[in-house]
Parts: structure tokens; sequence; C-alpha cells
């Protein structure tokens, strides 16, 4: 089983970015906590950043058809990106959208999400450890389904 695992525009600068918000943990730190867990679950991830809006549609599109589930942190593309929400539902792939902070407690603009709509779920507030949280559950559900 291969889990598509998709970063947005500046979570390459996690570590030294808004520690306060986003924590200290590098992004190289979660892909490698990711792998550890998908060794232990006997499943692949493949991990991606962008910071392009029509990079990341491309990923999707080019990527998204070779795996059976995504997690996906569109970073602020969240807010606002139809062309990703679509290239996600397009590819026909169960979908868990994550955010290290909770977008819900935070600014306005940052509570809308037009990714999850389409998501079977959203993990927010838990930090890197969202990611974990996000590769269980769909793995979980994933097998449940006999995928």
């Amino acid at each position: 089983m291969r889990i598509l695992v998709i970063n947005g525009p500046n979570l390459n600068l996690l570590g030294r970015r808004q520690p306060e918000v986003y924590g200290t943990t590098t992004l190289a730190q979660i892909e490698e906590r990711l792998a550890q867990r998908a060794r232990e679950l006997d499943v692949e991830v493949a991990c991606f950043q962008t910071n392009h809006e029509g990079e990341m549609v491309d990923l999707i599109q080019r990527e998204g058809e070779r795996a059976q589930g995504i997690i996906i942190n569109p970073g602020a593309f969240t807010h606002y990106s139809y062309a990703v929400r679509d290239a996600l539902e397009s590819v026909g792939r169960p979908v868990v959208e994550v955010h290290l902070s909770n977008i819900h407690a935070r600014e306005g603009f940052r509570r809308r999400s037009v990714v999850a709509p389409i998501a079977l779920g959203q993990v927010s507030g838990l930090g890197w450890r969202g990611y974990l949280v996000a590769l269980e559950a769909l793995v979980g559900i994933l097998r449940e389904e006999g995928a």
C-alpha cells in the first residue's frame, strides 16, 4: 500500500517559521517519523513539498493514481485553491487533511477549508503528531475496505 503525503507552501520552513504556532520540528523530521511509522504498518509513504499551486496540481495528478490514499497539508492553498481541491477529487483517492495548528482557533480566513468537504477527515492542532494520526487512520480505513 502506497500513501502519498503532500505538503504545501512554507512547510519547507518548519522548525524556523513561527515555532510558537507550528513547533520546532522540521519537515524532514516529520517525514522521517512518517517513514518509520509506515514501515511499522508495512506501507510505503511518498512525501513531497511544493510552494507552487500548479506544481501541487501536477503532483496530485501524476502521483495520486499510484497511491491508495493521500495525506495533504495544503498550507495556504487550504483556504482558496479550488484547483488543488479539484485535482484531489479527480484522482478518486481517499484524502485526509492535516494542519499543524488548530485552524479553527486562528484568524477567520484560516478557518475555512475548501479541501475539507472532499476529505475523509481533518486532523488539526496536534502538531507533527497529526501526520501520524492521519497515517494510522487512513491505513486503517483502507485496510477495512480491502485496499
